[in-house]
């Protein structure tokens, strides 16, 4: 028994040593930050800014048309016959129907741009990521970013400022 524990002693023992040689190799970076702070991602986000905005506008422009329209048919509505009025009311609901639709669509669209434009700009960062990592010998890298919980004691190395030099900015 005396043995035992004197065998789970040194194991014990030689795995917290392992540990300690292996925290050498343990870098973090917060990636939010780095992705914020590339231009890829600015410029990214102004040309998603600019194209959002043509499509408000466009929206903005097919409601005022829609609005006019049924203001003219409601004024006009106690003049014209039933038949009339309900293949207005129906055109109306077209209209209406294809404003959502506009709608649904420019956000589908932003959305499909949003990860067009989004993945190159990932990967560009965990590539200078990675040859930061292998060129400082880091075996791991864990993200730091605020809600990702991986980081509890911060005395790793930040490679956030390598990485930067590393992507030119």
């Amino acid at each position: 028994m005396k043995q035992f524990k004197t065998l789970l002693l040194v194991a014990i023992f030689t795995i917290g040593l392992g540990g300690v040689a292996n925290a050498q190799k343990i870098a973090h970076i917060n990636t939010d930050k780095l992705l914020a702070a590339m231009p890829a991602t600015k410029a990214m986000k102004t040309d998603l800014e600019k194209l959002n905005k043509t499509y408000q506008d466009e929206i903005e422009a097919m409601f005022k048309k829609f609005e006019a329209k049924v203001k003219k048919y409601e004024a006009e509505g106690k003049t014209q016959t039933q038949e009339v009025n309900q293949k207005r009311a129906i055109e109306v609901q077209q209209d209406r129907q294809r404003i959502e639709q506009a709608r649904q669509t420019a956000a589908q669209d932003m959305q499909k741009k949003y990860q067009e434009k989004t993945l190159p700009i990932l990967k560009k960062a965990e590539d200078a990521i990675k040859a930061v990592a292998a060129e400082k010998g880091f075996i791991y890298v864990l993200d730091a970013s605020p809600g990702k919980g991986l980081i509890v004691y911060d005395k790793g190395e930040d490679i956030f400022n390598a990485v930067k030099a590393k992507l030119g900015f």
